[in-house]
């Protein structure tokens, strides 16, 4: 079910890294090389397969961003977030 703006803006509170534009949450992360930054794309990319829901993202050397939106919902989810707090926790690990 696709979470309205005030619910959205509220999950968000937890996830500072996160912003909400169009449709979509989006954040970016900056890793100190591209090896370091494919290595948690690798990850993040086994936890999307647990949770059956993947990202739209893009890298570039070792610059990831990502934005996670429920395209058969038209809008944000509560998958988009649960896998947003995965990818958090990867990211942290990575650090």
């Amino acid at each position: 079910m696709k979470l309205d703006n005030n619910t959205i803006e509220q999950k968000l509170l937890q996830l500072p890294e996160w912003d909400y534009y169009d449709n979509a949450i989006h954040t970016e992360y900056e890793f100190d090389n591209f090896k370091d930054c494919f290595s948690a794309m690798s990850r993040i990319a086994f936890e999307c397969e647990a949770l059956n829901h993947h990202p739209n993202w893009s890298n570039e050397y070792n610059i990831l961003k990502i934005s996670l939106t429920t395209h058969d919902e038209e809008g944000v989810t509560i998958k988009d977030f649960k896998l947003a707090e995965a990818i958090e926790a990867i990211v942290e690990e990575e650090e």
